[in-house]
């Protein structure tokens, strides 16, 4: 599925879009109004709440990126794919996988599972 891939790619562009304003606009192009986040660490709906969540992580974790592995899978309307976190010259301490839902090719909805995750994260 090639749309997978490039909807996969705009989601982890979001997640490493460190400028509030353009990451907005990422999230007003790519997803829904109401869309909604969810993983095991914080739930978000609405551009300005995710991308508040997002400037979060970024914070909390200074110079980290998201990078996928794999290639994404998707069907219908869902996609999964998963993806590293971590300082872009070692190994990623941070693992995960999520499946994003999607209404008329916008992301409507994310379902993000932790894999791997250090004791002090």
């Amino acid at each position: 599925m090639p749309e997978a891939q490039k909807v996969a790619e705009q989601y982890i562009k979001v997640w490493n879009e460190t400028d509030q304003t353009r990451r907005q606009q990422l999230l007003q192009t790519g997803w829904t109004d109401d869309a909604h986040y969810a993983d095991p660490l914080a739930k978000a709906s609405g551009a300005r709440e995710i991308s508040t969540m997002i400037g979060e992580v970024q914070q909390r974790f200074p110079g980290f990126k998201f990078t996928l592995t794999g290639a994404p899978d998707g069907h219908n309307d869902y996609i999964r794919f998963s993806w590293n976190f971590g300082p872009p010259d070692a190994d990623p301490p941070i693992e995960g996988s999520d499946v994003l839902t999607l209404a008329d090719g916008r992301i409507a909805q994310v379902i993000g599972f932790l894999d791997r995750v250090p004791a002090q994260a």
